[in-house]
């Protein structure tokens, strides 16, 4: 696609149009991708019970792999919640729900309350009220990983957050599975540690959650959003130049085209930024790649 050279010389309107035909080009696919993601990350974390406790591989090598793992379970099924797989009433509609379904659990987390919640976020990014995702903002990255511990013990507002929300959006019927759910995993930890399997179970599935919980706060929440990040379609996500790469970034650093355009793949937002990067510095967007 021609963008031209100057689009000082553009209306809004004009630069809209440029930028949704641009999206468009980038979405509309099956992202297959994210699917054989989704269920290869799952059976190798399953794998990995079986595994330990055969003897197979060694406890420490089974816990850097489930850490991996827990850090790779979200993005397929954010890829999900957005209807990208399968959009309501079509065909895949189904695959779409099942790999939302079958990498929420992993996180202690309906599928359909991640969902829930993640569309508020995008509705009211960086609303000091109704963010759900506003505990994650910080002025400095160490600061947001303390954050990130801290929001996660008892008293922390997050979870009250996701309440609130689920409690606006008229979901309520969701809270009571959201409490079973995180009840569910404790009975399995328990279970495990009844049996036999405590070191089991704290390395390849608690210890490494809440290690892939403050990585993926720090890059999916944190990096994109704050410091000092605003309100309005243009400043509440920030494209940025990670140290560690997109890849080990998530693929955070083209997040500003993810809230611009949500439809589009997760794996296709690194070439639709790079199409709309003129587009996006004519709207004022700070750019560093």
């Amino acid at each position: 696609m021609t963008i031209p050279a100057d689009l000082s010389t553009l209306s809004d309107a004009e630069l809209r149009k440029l930028e949704n035909k641009i999206a468009r080009k980038h979405s509309g696919m099956v992202p297959w991708g994210i699917v054989a993601w989704a269920f290869g990350n799952l059976m190798v974390w399953l794998a990995l019970w079986p595994l330990v406790i055969l003897d197979v591989i060694p406890l420490w090598l089974g816990f850097v792999a489930a850490t991996f793992n827990m850090t790779l379970v979200y993005l397929p099924t954010h890829d999900a919640q957005h209807y990208i797989i399968g959009k309501p009433g079509s065909k895949l509609f189904w695959l779409n729900q099942l790999v939302g379904h079958a990498t929420s659990w992993m996180m202690v987390y309906p599928y359909e309350v991640l969902r829930v919640t993640h569309m508020d976020h995008h509705r009211h990014t960086n609303d000091p009220e109704l963010d759900v995702d506003i505990t994650s903002h910080a002025d400095s990255g160490w600061q947001a990983v303390w954050q990130s511990i801290r929001q996660r013990q008892p008293d922390g507002k997050r979870a009250g957050d996701y309440l609130r929300c689920l409690e606006r959006n008229g979901r309520s019927d969701l809270i009571p599975l959201a409490i079973g759910y995180k009840l569910g995993f404790v009975a399995i930890l328990i279970a495990l540690a009844w049996s036999g399997f405590a070191l089991e179970a704290f390395f390849l599935w608690w210890l490494p959650y809440q290690v892939a919980i403050t990585y993926l706060l720090f890059f999916l929440s944190w990096a994109p959003h704050s410091p000092g990040m605003g309100q309005g379609r243009y400043r509440d996500t920030r494209n940025w130049r990670s140290k560690v790469g997109n890849i080990l970034s998530m693929g955070m650093q083209y997040h500003v085209v993810h809230h611009l355009h949500p439809y589009i793949p997760l794996m296709r937002t690194p070439a639709a930024y790079r199409e709309m990067r003129p587009i996006l510095e004519a709207r004022g967007v700070e750019l560093e790649i």
